[in-house]
C-alpha cells in the first residue's frame, strides 16, 4: 500500500489522547454501571481493547469487553468478489439490561455499524446501544450517528482514511490518502 501521498491526521500520541477523551465522555454520560464495550473486527476490536481499561479505571467498575465479526451480516456480501475473512465473535457476558458501546475505527457509510447492531442483537437485547468511533469521515448512506467521536475528518469520496494500530500494523496512526483503484 503506497503511503507517499498520505497525510497523517493522528499520530500515536494523538490516538492515545483521543482514546482517553472518549473514555472520559463515556463515563460522564453513562457512569460505568451496566456498561460494556464491543469492538467490530478488526481494528474496532483493538480500539475497544484499549478503551476498556481506561473506562474501567474511570468508572471504578468492571467493564466487560467483547468483539464482533460482522462478515455474514454485511448487506454487500453477495456482491463482494472474494470470500470474507471470518473472525470469531466473543461476547462472554449477558448484554440484557446493559448499555453496549459499539466501537469501530472509522465511520463512513454506516453500513458496518448497521451490520454490527444486527449481529449484537443475535446475542440478546441491550438496554441501549451507543457508538464510539476513532474517526468520522462523513458520507453516510444510513441514518447512523456516533455518540462518541475521536476526530471528524472531512473527506471526499476520492479519499481513503487508513487507521493503523500497533497490534496489527506495527504503528499507531490515522492517515488520509487518495483512494487507490483496486484492479481485480
Amino acid at each position: 500500500m503506497d503511503q507517499s501521498n498520505a497525510k497523517v491526521v493522528l499520530d500515536r500520541d494523538d490516538m492515545r489522547r483521543t482514546l482517553v477523551r472518549i473514555a472520559h465522555e463515556i463515563v460522564e454520560r453513562d457512569g460505568g454501571a451496566d456498561l460494556a464495550l464491543v469492538g467490530i473486527h478488526r481494528r474496532g476490536a483493538v480500539i475497544a481493547a484499549r478503551l476498556q481499561p481506561l473506562v474501567a479505571e474511570l468508572a471504578e467498575a468492571g467493564v466487560p469487553l467483547g468483539d464482533l465479526d460482522i462478515s455474514f451480516y454485511r448487506d454487500d456480501l453477495a456482491t463482494r468478489p472474494a470470500a470474507p475473512v471470518v473472525h470469531a465473535s466473543h461476547l462472554d457476558f449477558p448484554i440484557e439490561g446493559r448499555t453496549v458501546v459499539i466501537v469501530d475505527d472509522v465511520l463512513y457509510t454506516g453500513r458496518t455499524v448497521r451490520a454490527a447492531i444486527e449481529a449484537l442483537f443475535d446475542y440478546g437485547r441491550p438496554e441501549r446501544v451507543q457508538l464510539a468511533v476513532l474517526a468520522d469521515r462523513g458520507h453516510r448512506e444510513l441514518p447512523i450517528r456516533p455518540d462518541y467521536v475521536g476526530k471528524n475528518l472531512p473527506t471526499s469520496r476520492a479519499e481513503h482514511v487508513h487507521v493503523r494500530v500497533a497490534e496489527l500494523d506495527g504503528v499507531d496512526e490515522v492517515t488520509i490518502a487518495p483512494a487507490t483503484i483496486e484492479v481485480a
